[in-house]
């Protein structure tokens, strides 16, 4: 058994990939063969990531508060803690909290071969999603 207690510290996530305040906390990145990848990402009110896709699709587990997301194309939804949500491989969508409440989700993801886990792409409009 591999117990890790000792994680990388809290990173902002940069303004570019991010509105508002968010923070990620590595949960695993186990060795290769392994291409796992998962975090702790905890949104301000209002605060949410930019469009973007992940090469092999990915999980979103909410484990407090209400949140957002939108697929390409699709309306936006509501999330909250216990609800899991399956992006499909290559989806372009977004996720952040509602305007007035934190949200933390884990977010698992599976490295492509060299190592990308996303493609970021533009910021999502205030007209989409407002900021708090």
């Amino acid at each position: 058994m591999d117990i890790t207690r000792n994680r990388p510290e809290s990173v902002r996530g940069p303004a570019e990939h991010f509105t508002g305040t968010v923070w990620l906390d590595q949960i695993a990145a186990p060795a290769a063969p392994s291409r796992l990848r998962m975090f702790s990402v905890h949104f301000a009110p209002g605060a949410r990531t930019a469009w973007h896709s992940h090469p092999h699709g990915q999980v979103l587990h909410v484990t407090e508060g209400q949140g957002l997301v939108q697929r390409e194309g699709g309306p936006v939804e509501e999330i909250r803690a216990g609800d899991t949500v399956w992006i499909e491989p290559g989806e372009k969508h977004w996720h952040g909290a509602a305007p007035r409440t934190f949200m933390t989700h884990l977010a698992a993801v599976e490295a492509a071969e060299d190592g990308t886990t996303v493609d970021w792409a533009e910021l999502v409009d205030d007209t989409v999603h407002p900021a708090a």
